[in-house]
């Protein structure tokens, strides 16, 4: 039966020494939190850092790792090195300051990302050392952005997912990150990539595209031989936790001590880790403009700020305290009065039944981070509103203003607009917040934390399941012997080879594809074995074939099917053609073309492509997508169709394509070895019209018409050679 192995930067428990002893207690944080409901179980293991240097434990490894394994946990060991390069250096100056846009607190320092390569292979030994094969590996979080390719390289076969819980930001600011291919790759080797919302998942796609030219189509990249899917999963609670905390002993005898402090008077809450991404600062600064244009609540309002500590060893952090420290102070004396404090100012941690007390008494929830991955307090507290009075004011940039949207949603730069809104939600009706919140309640139980992990765990076997489906088409080297074999022993033989991405790479520039030295040869010595026909078949048009591969004795078929060329003969076309559409259709094309930079308009004899492989790939695809629209409205009454290749759109007679081009030579003779190879969706009528005894292979891991795949152009290279050999061999 598989396990799942949860594999994050601190484990879910912290060692403490007192009294000469080590003790094992429970740790804070979101994670934490959010997967407590599924873990411990029987069929679980945590592994990750135990919050103490390896130098305090010299000699009780075996010890603190067996006292771990009684809590489902196994241990990683850090030194005070590793912690302070790659823990307080490469994980929260560089990711966590980048990924939420504070680029001038971002540090780029080649020895904290040494260090983060390090505890990334260290993370890597200990992940293999409790791996089964059949186990699920979820790996989270912007500390171990490196490990899934690591393990993947280990553990080949491994289901693997990865979730980050913070932003992924936009692509122009990613590519600011010097290691930002070496972060990209070690994501990608996971089989499920999972973010809170999908402006995160876009992100992260555009990046791929513009940085690694990984393309994605319907939340799945291709790489190497794999498929790995991209999706949301917007992480939920425990709902009922929250729901049903009101009635424990423990929350109401906090509740009559805080309405015992603030007496009757109507209180907003925030709770936060103190962050900069918070915005605690700017919100003190919002209450004080609240308190100057709404006199009427003085005396009436207080603000409890619960602020908990964090990463106190950051400079940033340490000045974040003192400024907040300041406008308390501040707001307290500018406000306040005897027998009231404006603002109740709690820096610590709260237990769990004072939050759901201090969730139960508020009137306003203030949750306004400047940016946010999820934000689990405002979906804790509606949560936590049996009786659905109290408004949530949530933050544009927190992940779950996605999902509450019934919340009064404000932008947390606009001073302004929070102030309107804190006096909104004051004012509310009761049966107004009651509607509202009674809504967000009903999605946050249907997807509960319980989803959350129910959602990728099945997502993740789902893409497994599609792996093995195109596993079963790879060319494996038993199908490549048995394809030599009856190679072997055929005699009349016929290759359809489709050129670019087949036999060359694809180049920025048609141009610049020609054949190289390497693949001439192999042609030549394939055409001059007794018994073969090979055809190459192109959507190039006829000069271009005739000057690169003229000299060769090859058929050749030019522009998809327009032209053919059979061995010793001249060009000629299947049926007569007309170009008057081209003086409609060019003008849209180039128009296009002028709009796009780095795309350009070719013209062949019988058909017009817009190639858009220079250009942004961003404004390309907007552009391709708005062209394939427009031509699809002017071509309506046209013989012509739209056919989209790697990168180009191209418009031409739809009486001809390749499989019509490939009938011509399977007409000829009764071929006993068929074999045809393309990389594109022009290739899938030509896989098509072949008979079943052929041998058809598509380039590149996609669903296909062909029988089999193969990674890339260098794969048929090797496949051609092989067959090459084998006639020597007889």
């Amino acid at each position: 039966m598989s396990r799942l192995l949860i594999v994050s930067n601190r484990l879910p428990i912290t060692l403490i020494r007192r009294e000469g002893k080590m003790r094992a207690e429970p740790s804070q944080g979101g994670l934490v939190t959010g997967l407590g409901s599924v873990y411990p179980s029987s069929d679980s293991i945590w592994i990750g850092w135990c919050g103490t240097a390896l130098e305090r434990l010299r000699g009780q490894e075996e010890l603190v790792q067996e006292m771990l394994r009684e809590k489902h946990c196994h241990g990683v060991f850090l030194s005070q090195y590793d912690i302070e390069n790659y823990y307080f250096g490469f994980s929260n100056k560089t990711i966590w300051p980048l990924f939420h846009y504070f680029l001038l607190y971002t540090i780029y320092n080649k020895h904290f990302w040494e260090a983060y390569v390090r505890v990334n292979k260290i993370f890597c030994d200990e992940v293999v050392k409790v791996a089964n094969e059949d186990d699920v590996i979820w790996i989270h979080d912007y500390h171990l952005m490196l490990l899934p390719r690591l393990v993947r390289e280990r553990l080949p076969n491994a289901a693997i997912g990865f979730f980050l819980h913070i932003p992924f930001v936009s692509s122009e600011v990613f590519r600011l990150l010097p290691w930002r291919e070496d972060i990209l790759e070690g994501i990608l080797g996971a089989d499920l990539v999972g973010f809170h919302t999908f402006d995160y998942v876009r992100h992260f796609a555009e990046s791929v595209r513009r940085i690694l030219g990984l393309e994605h189509d319907l939340g799945y990249i291709a790489i190497g031989d794999r498929n790995v899917r991209v999706d949301a999963f917007p992480m939920g609670i425990d709902y009922t936790k929250y729901s049903t905390a009101g009635e424990l002993p423990g929350v109401k005898a906090h509740i009559k001590r805080i309405r015992k402090r603030v007496g009757d008077h109507r209180i907003i809450l925030s709770i936060d880790r103190l962050d900069y991404t918070k915005g605690i600062p700017e919100r003190l600064e919002v209450f004080d403009l609240f308190m100057e244009k709404n006199p009427e609540f003085r005396e009436k309002v207080t603000l409890i700020l619960v602020a908990i500590p964090s990463r106190t060893g950051v400079e940033h952090y340490r000045m974040l305290k003192r400024r907040v420290d300041e406008l308390v102070g501040r707001i307290n004396g500018k406000y306040g009065s005897i027998g009231w404090m404006p603002v109740w100012y709690l820096y610590r941690a709260v237990p769990f039944e004072m939050l759901i007390a201090l969730y139960t008494l508020a009137d306003v929830a203030l949750v306004t981070p400047l940016r946010d991955g999820m934000n689990l307090i405002a979906k804790e507290f509606v949560a936590s509103k049996r009786d659905g009075t109290g408004v949530l004011v949530l933050s544009e940039l927190a992940g779950a203003a996605k999902e509450l949207g019934e919340a009064i949603i404000v932008n947390p730069n606009n001073k302004e607009q929070i102030v309107a809104a804190i006096r909104e939600a004051l004012m509310m009706p009761k049966e107004e917040q009651i509607e509202r919140n009674r809504r967000m309640q009903q999605r946050l139980a249907r997807y509960s934390i319980g989803g959350w992990v129910g959602d990728f765990i099945g997502c993740l076997e789902k893409i497994k399941a599609r792996q093995r489906e195109l596993a079963i088409t790879r060319l494996s080297e038993d199908l490549i012997a048995r394809m030599v074999d009856d190679y072997r022993k055929s005699k009349d033989r016929l290759i359809l080879l489709d050129y670019d991405g087949t036999l060359v790479p694809f180049s920025d520039h048609p141009r610049r594809a020609r054949p190289d030295n390497d693949v001439i040869p192999l042609i030549e010595t394939l055409v001059k074995i007794p018994g073969n026909e090979v055809v190459i078949i192109s959507g190039r048009d006829r000069e271009t074939l005739e000057e690169w591969l003229g000299n060769l004795d090859v058929g050749l078929v030019a522009e998809h099917g327009v032209w053919i060329k059979e061995r010793g003969s001249d060009w000629q076309m299947i049926e007569r053609l007309s170009n008057d559409w081209k003086d409609e259709i060019r003008p849209v094309l180039e128009l296009y073309a002028d709009r796009t930079p780095g795309a350009s308009v070719e013209e062949k004899g019988y058909s017009l492509s817009w190639h858009y492989r220079r250009a942004d790939p961003g404004l390309a695809s907007v552009r391709a997508r708005e062209l394939r629209e427009d031509l699809t409205n002017l071509t309506c009454n046209l013989s012509v169709g739209i056919l989209e290749g790697s990168k180009v759109i191209e418009v031409k007679d739809v009486n001809v394509n390749k499989g019509r081009a490939a009938d011509h030579w399977l007409g000829k003779k009764d071929w006993d070895f068929v074999i045809a190879i393309g990389d594109d969706w022009t290739d899938e009528d030509m896989f098509a019209v072949l008979p079943e005894s052929a041998y058809s292979i598509r380039v590149g891991m996609s669903v296909s018409k062909a029988k089999y795949n193969v990674n890339s152009y260098r794969d048929v290279r090797a496949l051609l050679t092989r067959l090459r050999d084998a006639y020597a061999q007889s």
